[in-house]
């Protein structure tokens, strides 16, 4: 079968000779063929110079890289790609560690592969396809994903049902691509253990993110009362009971997360020192007084798109002004956006804003991000979706 080829206008390719993996509908002046949705199709330059090939879909975002050489797609190729993502984690020391056993292995253009999320919980790998074309891709994926593990791997199970593009979700369904497991497990993260449900649970099934910070909210919590917001399974509240929190408060409008946050509370070494609540963030605030001396805000995506973004943006500065002005003098406020279409300059400037409104002097102690298992390529910056700052209010 003959690959379709997309001809871009002259001067439209030079981002990707930068090695942006995104070619947009407007950059196209023709096209060879009839692509749907999903196929692998070659780019070039107005002057005919291959520039890449990729997944097309119709849209503002017509093509996505995934190489940037002529090659065939096939499993040798997918097993490429999961043997550099694996052999970056094993570097990262993520491979065979004792103390910390779930970690993202491929992270979409991170890793070379757009529209694609693998996480590993234990012997279990978890596969998200965000673009149709991924999804055909996913019985070669399991395969290499076979490969590399060998016996490591015992089940890989596809949860992109929900995360597919709404007119490609026809048909979809979650289920097992290799092997069985029970419908979760408890897996170890800095030695802290967790109940993971990648069946019915948010995403993949936990927050792998927030790794690094929640070891680093650690450092401040001994004999402090903590507010934990928008909890869902409860990183943050086991990571503040294990560090000697004096009590951990967890709130969350989902009742499923209050329940999954309890039992991984009672994983904890100190259960009795933590109480949920399930109640809208706001609705929990409204009232309070200066009670808590750590608090963390973790809301989810405000934003998804540009037209929403303001909304968003006021959004993040409510929630934050509110909790600034409710906690106590020499807190500490842990607070983030997972907005990707927010940056991490619009970010802290709602952030500034929010500290006005609150009247509060407050000091940055530190810039967050994303851990390196979710890696942000150089050439696509927009891959940095997590930001936070870690705030001392006076």
């Amino acid at each position: 079968m003959s690959i379709i080829k997309l001809y871009l206008a002259n001067g439209k390719e030079h981002s990707l000779k930068r090695f942006h993996p995104w070619v947009f509908s407007g950059a196209i002046k023709k096209i060879e063929g009839e692509p749907k949705e999903g196929d692998v199709v070659e780019v070039y330059s107005g002057k005919r110079e291959f520039l890449g090939l990729g997944h097309y879909a119709p849209g503002s975002i017509a093509v996505r890289i995934i190489s940037f050489e002529q090659v065939e797609v096939d499993l040798a190729f997918w097993k490429r790609k999961v043997q550099q993502a694996y052999d970056f984690r094993n570097r990262l020391g993520m491979i065979d560690n004792p103390t910390t056993d779930v970690y993202r292995l491929l992270y979409a253009e991170g890793d070379q592969v757009p529209g694609l999320i693998v996480d590993v919980y234990k012997d279990t790998a978890v596969l998200q396809a965000h673009s149709l074309g991924m999804h055909q891709a996913r019985h070669l994926i399991a395969q290499a994903l076979q490969e590399v593990y060998g016996s490591k791997l015992n089940a890989i199970y596809d949860k992109s049902a929900e995360s597919l593009p709404q007119k490609a979700q026809s048909g979809a369904q979650n289920g097992y691509l290799f092997g069985a497991s029970s419908a979760g497990t408890v897996v170890t993260e800095n030695g802290h253990q967790f109940f993971v449900d990648w069946e019915s649970g948010q995403k993949t099934g936990f927050f792998i993110d927030q790794r690094e910070n929640r070891s680093l909210l650690a450092h401040y919590v001994k004999g402090k009362s903590v507010l934990n917001t928008f909890c869902y399974t409860g990183g943050f509240s086991v990571y503040a009971l294990n560090a000697g929190a004096s009590e951990v408060h967890s709130v969350d409008s989902s009742k499923k997360a209050i329940e999954l946050t309890e039992r991984n509370a009672g994983l904890s070494q100190a259960p009795d020192r933590h109480e949920a609540f399930a109640i809208d963030t706001f609705e929990f605030l409204k009232g309070k007084e200066e009670r808590y001396d750590v608090i963390i805000l973790d809301p989810p995506a405000f934003a998804k798109s540009q037209n929403v973004r303001h909304n968003a943006l006021m959004g993040y500065k409510r929630l934050n002004a509110e909790a600034m002005k409710k906690i106590k003098p020499g807190g500490i406020l842990f607070t983030f956006s997972c907005s990707q279409v927010v940056d991490k300059y619009l970010f802290n400037n709602t952030v500034m804003a929010a500290a006005i409104e609150a009247g509060r002097s407050i000091k940055i102690m530190h810039h967050l991000s994303q851990p390196a298992d979710h890696p942000i390529s150089i050439f696509h910056p927009e891959g940095e979706y997590l930001k936070g700052l870690v705030l001392f209010v006076e």
